[in-house]
């Protein structure tokens, strides 16, 4: 079930600095100032982390870059995240604000773009959620050197905890429209965005799950086809109420293992000493997609049709559950 190796490679720390109370950039450069592999708006990193267990794992940062040049990240010396972070999450963004600093080598994968910047004769409407906006900086630069149209809504709770919003002011104009859940008192109102879109704009989606369901939902009922809405979703997968415990019989195998209301199938497998293939843990990439032999699924992933999901024949193991108490999956 093994893949391909990616290419690691071990940058140093340049720079670090704290935009906000909870955001931090990160600047990564190799040590004999080598051009590193290229990458294209939208693309991220993979870097190692260590949890508080001893543990190390990855975790997925998203490339930044706010140059109007048309070839600027084509051969980088260098290479910005921006991390945001989860007091309440597995420890990865704890490691990467408490224990990262100047100086230090990192373990990193060479860049991957699963959320590209697609070509199209309208606007790219991009709408970020909070931390959610990185990936979409690199985009907007990307549509301003091309001049492209684009269009940016930019949503958070205040305006001192929004990263990148003066350089993002200066980028876009007045195609930046900003909302704070402080000065409007309600969330982003989605129906007006999607009522200023024309039939041939694409939208461009990063941010909390709750953001991203609520545009499919509206962007669907209003038969927008899939091919216009293209997202990344910036959040772990967390346990919600009413998640349980239950069994998973490998088929193959025969071996059983018990997957507890706080850990994924995916987790469990790699735990058990398992191999199975994987990628972004968020229910988006579709490689982790297991047969089920038995069962009722609980789907939570972004990949399957409503068909596929109905059926019940195959889940995203890295974020779907079981409904009941035992799932058989035939690996």
């Amino acid at each position: 079930m093994s893949t391909i190796t990616p290419v690691t490679l071990q940058l140093r720390v340049a720079e670090v600095r704290e935009l906000n109370t909870l955001i931090r950039l990160i600047r990564l450069r190799a040590d004999d100032a080598a051009v590193l592999p290229g990458y294209t708006a939208g693309a991220h990193l993979r870097v190692q982390v260590e949890l508080p267990d001893g543990r190390t794992d990855w975790r997925h940062y998203s490339l930044i870059n706010l140059s109007t040049r048309i070839d600027a990240c084509a051969a980088p010396t260098e290479y910005v995240i921006a991390v945001r972070r989860e007091d309440d999450g597995r420890g990865g963004s704890r490691f990467m604000h408490q224990r990262v600093q100047p100086g230090q080598v990192l373990t990193i994968e060479a860049p991957k773009n699963e959320f590209p910047l697609r070509e199209q004769p309208g606007f790219a409407v991009l709408v970020a959620g909070g931390i959610g906006v990185t990936p979409l900086v690199s985009m907007a630069a990307q549509r301003v050197a091309q001049q492209a149209p684009v269009r940016m809504h930019y949503a958070g709770r205040s305006r001192e905890l929004m990263a990148f919003l003066p350089e993002l002011q200066d980028l876009l104009g007045d195609a930046l429209h900003v909302h704070t859940d402080a000065e409007a008192g309600a969330p982003l109102d989605v129906e007006a965005l999607l009522d200023a879109c024309h039939d041939d704009d694409q939208l461009y989606v990063c941010g909390p799950k709750p953001m991203l369901d609520t545009l499919l939902a509206r962007t669907q009922a209003r038969g927008w086809t899939r091919e216009r809405v293209h997202f990344e979703v910036f959040t772990a997968p967390t346990v919600t109420s009413g998640d349980h415990a239950f069994e998973v019989v490998l088929a193959q195998s025969g071996r059983t293992l018990t997957v507890p209301a706080e850990r994924s199938i995916l987790d469990c497998l790699i735990d058990a000493g398992c191999d199975p293939m994987f990628d972004c843990k968020r229910g988006e990439c579709g490689v982790c997609a297991a047969p089920v032999l038995e069962g009722e699924i609980d789907h939570r992933d972004y990949v399957l049709s409503e068909r596929e999901k109905r059926e019940g024949n195959v889940m995203q193991i890295c974020i779907s559950r079981c409904k009941g108490q035992r799932l058989v999956l035939d690996l």
